[in-house]
């Protein structure tokens, strides 16, 4: 199954119209979840994910190129860092409101339930979370970039 732009906008705006709360749609190389209007303490819960697994290394310049929906490789990894992935698609942002400082930075502490970054999806703030306490090593994701879901955000030395 393949979902095309048009198709996709279509989807959402009947969402919308009828006032649907949930809605997850699979296919053979994708996933689609909605959900709106959820209670304050839905989203005030903790959605980062950490990966521990070693990233894959980026492909050879033979131009094989990656299935539709996988997040770019990462740049390479060591193995003494957690990295933070990105739990949805959205657009990243480091800062509260523009103008204003950052969540974190390199070398930053963070504490566990600590506001590391926001993903802004279809119009909604969701306000990502830590879910370990340690040092920020790499932010991997500019400012208002788009992200995919499980790509890294950030790289973290635990502790």
């Amino acid at each position: 199954m393949q979902l095309d732009h048009d198709q996709l906008h279509t989807l959402l705006a009947a969402l919308v119209e009828n006032d649907i709360q949930e809605f997850r749609l699979e296919g053979d190389d994708f996933r689609l979840e909605v959900r709106r209007n959820l209670p304050v303490t839905a989203v005030a819960a903790p959605i980062v994910q950490v990966a521990s697994a070693p990233v894959a290394s980026p492909p050879d310049s033979s131009g094989v190129e990656l299935p539709a929906g996988t997040p770019p490789p990462a740049a390479g990894s060591r193995s003494d860092l957690l990295e933070v992935t990105a739990p949805m698609v959205g657009t990243f942002y480091r800062a509260p409101a523009p103008g204003e400082p950052s969540f974190v930075e390199i070398g930053t502490r963070i504490g566990v339930g600590q506001t590391i970054c926001i993903l802004e999806a279809m119009k909604l703030m969701n306000e990502l979370e830590s879910e370990l306490a340690g040092e920020v090593v790499e932010i991997l994701v500019d400012n208002g970039t788009p992200v995919e879901f499980g790509q890294v955000l950030m790289r973290v030395k635990p502790g």
